[in-house]
């Protein structure tokens, strides 16, 4: 009977890590269809007709029977244990995630800030992939990572820790019941100042365009993972969509509301990955409609710009809880 718990908690990380993966695996699926109607074009369409919908299952299958080429020069223990490193936290970060109440891996009463410490580890694997494979572009292409992800890694906390100082609370779940009736997005003032911020810092952490300069096609092919192939690049690829993913839920839950809302408790979690979608559709809509911008600006945007901006509301969003205190509110 002692057991029982840890193996209730061990089914349930089963099963959403499973849902997560088949998850993911669609929303590249969706990525590709929304990005050819954007650019009037069919997308994915032969292999599940009519719409492509064993796609994903036809990608996954074809990068496990590729031939894993390591390249000779490469330091060949960091090089293939990168893309586990790069991996393992974007999945991790959806262990705090509840989906519903008592839905979750676990709702840990500091959620918030473990997604943002987790979250931010996928820059190690990252940079061991660059370094590992002996190669200057790939190399460069890590360096550009490692300036950029720490540039919007601080404006990027200060945006999340507004949610958590209007709600009081670190726990994710505790965000969401603080918004009911009012989601922190429909906050006066600092709701939409801040979800904007996000979306700008997302933008940058998840390395999307106008933000890819660690990939940037024409300057360096496929970046920190140009020599990966088969199942590596599979795994790095994996990595990058569940933690925009991940990042997803995470707006979802501190401006959106999360399952809250006008509806019935049963529609809860189902609202709640329409949001998360949502809000992965609006990055998708931004990074297929702009250019990338030079490595200059997009440092000077963070340290000149978003830096200051998200203390500054981050700041305003204390004074007005210190406020609302004061009056009893």
């Amino acid at each position: 009977m002692t057991s029982s718990p840890v193996v209730w908690q061990a089914i349930e990380a089963f099963v959403v890590l499973n849902a997560l993966l088949v998850l993911v695996a669609y929303v590249t699926l969706l990525e590709r269809k929304f990005a050819a109607r954007m650019q009037s074009r069919i997308g994915p369409y032969y292999v599940g007709r009519p719409h492509g919908w064993l796609q994903p299952i036809a990608d996954a299958l074809k990068l496990m029977l590729k031939e894993d080429v390591v390249p000779t020069a490469s330091d060949r223990g960091v090089y293939n244990l990168a893309p586990i490193v790069f991996l393992v936290p974007c999945l991790l970060i959806f262990a705090t995630i509840p989906f519903a109440p008592e839905l979750g891996v676990a709702d840990l009463n500091i959620g918030v800030l473990f997604f943002l410490a987790v979250s931010s580890l996928e820059i190690v694997g990252l940079f061991m992939g660059g370094w590992g494979s002996n190669n200057k572009y790939a190399l460069l292409s890590a360096m550009r990572a490692v300036n950029q992800i720490i540039s919007y890694g601080l404006p990027f906390i200060f945006v999340a820790l507004v949610p958590v100082l209007l709600a009081g609370s670190l726990q994710m779940s505790a965000i969401v019941a603080a918004q009911q009736g009012l989601w922190f997005v429909a906050y006066p003032g600092l709701g939409q100042l801040a979800f904007v911020l996000f979306l700008v810092a997302a933008l940058a952490a998840e390395n999307r365009v106008p933000f890819d300069i660690l990939e940037a096609e024409s300057e360096l092919v496929a970046g920190f993972r140009v020599e990966y192939s088969g199942m590596k690049f599979a795994l790095i690829q994996l990595g990058e969509y569940a933690h925009m993913l991940g990042t997803s839920f995470l707006g979802a839950l501190l401006f959106l509301g999360g399952w809250s809302g006008p509806w019935p408790a049963w529609f809860g979690p189902i609202a709640f990955l329409l949001k998360a979608v949502g809000i992965f559709l609006l990055v998708t809509w931004v990074r297929w409609s702009f250019v990338r911008i030079r490595v200059d600006q997009i440092l000077a945007i963070s340290w000149k710009l978003l830096l200051p901006a998200s203390l500054v509301l981050l700041l305003a969003t204390g004074f007005v809880v210190a406020l609302r205190g004061a009056g009893g509110a």
